[in-house]
């Protein structure tokens, strides 16, 4: 299903696509997406989460600093990877979409914002100085995205721990 979502976005765009459409690439009912997701901006969303978790989970290597860069590097992948731009381009709609699947299952920024205050307490609680959630997103996420947007060149390693170095 998963899969069927993130061909049709790249294929056509987030918005232009239906349930139907889901379900005739995915080899299932109409119905199984309704039961399971109960609309298409559920699915989608969900798609995007899962996407954002399974691929850049919160790293804990023991450091804010190695935290940040390997976090950042596997965004980086993700982003850029053959799924990453149409993933990337679903979480920007379904953030300003405002949309009833969107309004009653979950808020894609404020799950992200959740997990990268999980790994900022950490680094409190080893006692090292840490940015707040805003400023990670400001600063290392938001540049990255931009990037990848409007295609204004590559994701090196070098550009992306730059990003982390100007944030600590």
């Amino acid at each position: 299903m998963h899969q069927a979502v993130t061909d049709l976005i790249s294929e056509r765009g987030y918005g232009n696509f239906t349930v139907g459409e889901v379900a005739a690439r995915a080899g299932v009912a109409d119905s199984s997406i309704y039961r399971r997701w109960g609309n298409l901006e559920a699915l989608l969303t969900d798609v995007a989460l899962t996407r954002l978790n399974t691929r850049s989970p919160m790293p804990d290597t023991g450091s804010l600093d190695g935290d940040l860069r390997t976090y950042a590097a596997q965004v980086a992948r993700e982003i850029t990877g053959p799924d990453g731009p149409a993933v990337l381009h679903l979480a920007v709609a379904l953030s300003s979409s405002g949309k009833q699947g969107l309004k009653a299952g979950y808020d894609l920024r404020a799950e992200r914002t959740r997990q990268l205050q999980s790994m900022l307490d950490r680094a409190h609680e080893r006692g090292e100085p840490a940015p707040d959630a805003l400023d990670v997103l400001d600063h290392v996420l938001a540049p990255m995205y931009i990037r990848v947007l409007f295609g204004m060149g590559p994701l090196t390693p070098e550009y992306v721990d730059g990003l982390v170095d100007r944030l600590l």
